[in-house]
């Protein structure tokens, strides 16, 4: 009987100290890494960027980007990923100045932008674009601007589109049906206003563990 009150207790003096070892971890995983999931949160407007199957009535047709103030709606999921063609090893931290494509889970389209306007502000269009497969082009490649060596999750940074040269941003119009109360998001020359996001809610994998055990905050 002694000798099985040992071995309950080993057992669970070992769980508690795997689970303040994982909480010390997670907290401690500042960085914003390849293979991570996470929801992006424009600063000024308090709204995550968002997509859905709905395509733009107007502009380019393709699947319309919008921002919303849900914080659990699963249509807010991005994951991170190298451009087209090249590679970046699960858990190394974004580098600032590095080009990566947002990955729209629910749907598999890349946040994408090019010369169209957008539906109510007539700035510049952002879309979600690419095949069955997930596979777009270069509008796909936005370049990660930040100050520092890398992307940190507690501070914000800009998102450039290569291919325009614009920022990521929000217009502050909102839609009417089918997206009621949906924020438009725009693409902007300027980097000053609505262009600041921060990563919020995801599953971010560790810069040291395998791809089995990934770290995450509420989703």
């Amino acid at each position: 009987m002694t000798h099985l009150f040992e071995i309950v207790y080993l057992v669970v003096a070992v769980s508690l100290n795997f689970n303040i070892d994982s909480t010390y971890a997670a907290r401690n995983n500042k960085y914003v890494t390849c293979g991570s999931v996470l929801k992006l949160l424009n600063v000024d407007y308090r709204v995550r960027l968002h997509s859905h199957d709905v395509k733009y009535g107007t502009g380019s047709g393709q699947q319309s980007v919008t921002a919303t103030e849900l914080q659990e709606d699963v249509n807010s999921h991005w994951a991170i990923k190298a451009a087209t063609g090249k590679h970046c090893e699960r858990g190394e931290p974004v580098k600032c100045g590095d080009t990566i494509r947002l990955h729209h889970l629910s749907t598999n389209k890349n946040l994408h932008s090019h010369h169209f306007q957008s539906p109510l502000s007539g700035n510049q269009e952002i879309s979600a674009y690419g095949d069955e497969q997930g596979t777009g082009d270069s509008g796909d490649h936005w370049m990660v601007v930040c100050s520092g060596d890398s992307w940190q999750r507690n501070s914000p940074v800009k998102l450039r589109h290569i291919d325009t040269d614009a920022y990521l941003s929000c217009s502050g119009r909102t839609f009417g049906r089918p997206i009621n109360g949906q924020m438009e998001v725009v693409g902007v020359s300027s980097p000053y206003s609505g262009t600041d996001w921060t990563a919020a809610e995801g599953l971010f994998v560790h810069p040291t563990e395998n791809e089995s055990t990934p770290r995450h905050t509420e989703l």
